[in-house]
């Protein structure tokens, strides 16, 4: 690697770039989410039902997956209504219906529910409906967020220690294998990589055994149920946290074969075979096959968070999951290569040496190229789930990824100097390298004959001393001001390398909190879903009036048809006299007919309700406008047939995703 002459430049373009990257970030986008909402219910929340529902189905922004408890339906007696477990509404994965039991009485209804979104995360809600008429009672169901629970922190504080771990073993590893293979010798390097290991296994079984009560939102004292540990390990998170077990478990066998292979290089040296190289340096790499299998081994984990976590779902999951798992290990790269090459340079230090300048240049390539995938791969998965200008400030997710781009740009500006004080070592180092070539030989007096003069005597001569040596000999150390300079900047590298590498863990926290929040898009789509609910007429109504069979006797019925879309509907009908007063009738009869798809005429079979007409279960198979065909008999010989329409809706479009 060539010095870095203009470091200043160089800070001044990754700024800039990065100020491009956030206007980027927060560009329009197609429609993208994860973290399913609730679009929709039937019967919807606070409506007033006639007759008790036959079931409860739940509509959301995407697929979800449940189990048995998911869905609940309390009486205003706090007692459950649906005695089976919730089931997918025709096949359609983002639904979820329960069947209630018969004869419910009058009072209000709540329904709670719980469910797992398509990346992994849980949400839960409740609303209520009433029968009759609302009651002075209802159920009441916890509201609370899912993670102010006792399971639902731990699993938030295992999910950063899972991220922490996987970042200082693959940053350890990447530093050992590409920038100081004799690294791998040091100490504090080796505890470094056995405990980002241990903390990745400890926190990878914390989470597969809180993963079933965090899904069900049960107690803490479930997590050793073992048929829910079960249930757990075939769904998709607890599979991905079972092949990171299995994952760790094969680097643990490659972490033992590099440790021993370095262990015998160090004891070569220390045997006397010396090849006059640092001890930092180390003789000899670790090797392309062990380079590969580990860098397939980092892929791996990575990818063990990206098919289960926000990647797996919403648009362009084929491309979302390789951005996902490419930034996971440009994070570990460049956050656990700063931990490591800080451990290096204090070491070093304390020992009195100094880590060879070409190894700091190759971390600081390395870093540079780690941070550029970072911010390409964060710039992708922003525009999945952040979508505009607005959601930035309005949603919890866009003010925390606010957050996180600010200590980011922080991190850049320190990393500037970090490649100064680099740039310096790299030029400090160029002299002392081109000094060492062969000396010329000195020629010295001597009388034909004489004794040898041994070589101490010639204070010039001696092969040990500084800028001497004989024939063929290697040039002696560095200057001691060369060396001074040396010490000092790497002094400076290893202070702002450790601020970067603390800020580094801020946005490493950020980026755990991130996964854990609602993105802004899919809060957008939820609530939109919300009010557009709330806009739509919950029953189109339709009023034909008709002769009553006197002179001057104009009546009329309304009809009512709830929730007016297609699918199931209620048909209520009144009967008005001339002066607006109800009527009663003998019969009623209703047909409807969609005469330009030619369907029908489908028969309401409406019933008398002693003073309205009316039929709970009428299907309507097609959107556009119906024919009323009603026929009303005023008398035991008199009937009148009149026609109205009505305008049936489609159902609610669920969301592209």
């Amino acid at each position: 690697m060539r010095p870095v002459t203009r470091p200043a430049r160089t800070s001044l373009t990754v700024l800039a770039l990065l100020a491009a990257v956030c206007a980027l970030l927060v560009g329009g986008a197609g429609s993208a989410f994860a973290h399913a909402g609730l679009s929709g219910s039937d019967p919807a929340d606070s409506t007033v039902l006639k007759e008790a529902p036959r079931q409860v189905t739940l509509t959301f922004t995407e697929s979800v997956t449940f189990s048995e408890d998911s869905v609940r339906v309390l009486s205003p007696e706090n007692r459950r209504v649906n005695p089976a477990p919730a089931q997918y509404a025709d096949g359609k994965s983002n639904t979820a219906r329960v069947q209630l039991s018969d004869e419910l009485s009058q009072g209000t209804y709540t329904v709670g529910w719980r469910v797992v979104s398509a990346d992994g995360h849980p949400i839960s809600g409740a609303f209520v409906f009433s029968i009759g008429k609302p009651s002075e009672t209802a159920a009441v169901v916890p509201d609370g967020s899912l993670d102010d629970s006792a399971v639902g922190r731990l699993y938030a504080f295992f999910r950063y220690l899972a991220y922490s771990g996987l970042a200082l073993l693959v940053g350890a590893a990447a530093f050992v294998a590409v920038c100081l293979p004799g690294a791998g010798g040091v100490r504090p390097v080796r505890r470094l990589l056995a405990s980002g290991w241990a903390v990745l296994v400890v926190s990878t079984v914390a989470l597969l055994l809180l993963r079933g009560p965090y899904e069900t939102g049960g107690r803490l004292t479930s997590v050793f149920d073992l048929s829910q540990l079960g249930r757990t390990v075939v769904g998709r998170p607890g599979t991905a946290l079972v092949v990171r077990l299995v994952l760790l478990a094969a680097a643990a066998v490659l972490l033992k074969r590099c440790a021993v292979r370095l262990r015998g290089q160090d004891d070569g040296r220390d045997d006397g075979r010396d090849d006059g190289r640092d001890q930092g340096a180390g003789p000899r790499g670790l090797g392309r096959s062990v380079r590969r299998v580990g860098a397939a081994l980092a892929l791996g984990l990575a990818f063990t968070w990206a098919a289960a976590e926000h990647a797996s779902a919403g648009i362009q999951v084929p491309l979302a999951v390789p951005v996902a798992v490419l930034h996971l290990v440009a994070m570990g790269v460049w956050l656990g290569g700063l931990i490591t090459l800080v451990i290096v340079l204090r070491s070093h230090g304390a020992a009195g040496r100094t880590v060879p300048a070409d190894a700091v240049g190759r971390f600081s390539t390395m870093a540079f190229a780690a941070v550029a995938v970072l911010v390409g791969t964060g710039v992708y998965q922003s525009w999945r789930q952040v979508g505009s200008w607005e959601a930035l400030t309005t949603t919890s997710y866009g003010r925390t990824l606010l957050v996180k781009v600010a200590v980011v740009v922080v991190v850049l500006w320190v990393a500037s100097f970090s490649r100064r004080w680099t740039g310096r070592l790299l030029h400090e180092a160029a002299p002392v390298a081109g000094a060492r070539t062969v000396a010329a030989p000195e020629r010295v007096k001597a009388t034909v004959g004489a004794p040898d003069v041994p070589a101490a005597a010639d204070g010039g001569g001696a092969p040990d001393a500084p800028g001497g040596g004989g024939v063929g000999g290697a040039a002696g150390p560095p200057s001691p001001e060369a060396d001074v300079d040396q010490r000092a900047h790497q002094r400076g590298l290893r202070r702002t390398v450790a601020v970067e590498a603390a800020l580094g863990v801020v946005v490493l926290a950020m980026s755990t909190l991130l996964t854990g929040t609602q993105p802004s898009r899919a809060a957008g789509e939820s609530a939109a879903a919300a009010m557009a609910a709330a806009q739509e007429p919950q029953a189109k109504v339709a009023t034909v009036p008709f002769d009553m069979g006197k002179a001057g006797h104009q009546g009329a019925v309304q009809i009512t048809l709830a929730p007016g879309r297609v699918g199931e509907n209620t048909v209520e009908a009144v009967v008005f006299s001339a002066d607006g007063g109800l009527a009663t009738v003998p019969e009623l009869r209703l047909t409807l007919t969609q005469e330009a798809l030619g369907i029908g005429p489908i028969d309401a079979r409406l019933k008398n309700q002693k003073g309205f007409w009316a039929v709970y279960d009428l299907q309507l198979p097609m959107p556009g406008e119906w024919t009323l065909n009603i026929t009303v008999r005023t008398s035991e010989i008199d009937q009148v047939t009149v026609r109205g329409s009505v305008q049936i809706a489609p159902l609610p479009r669920r969301p592209a995703g």
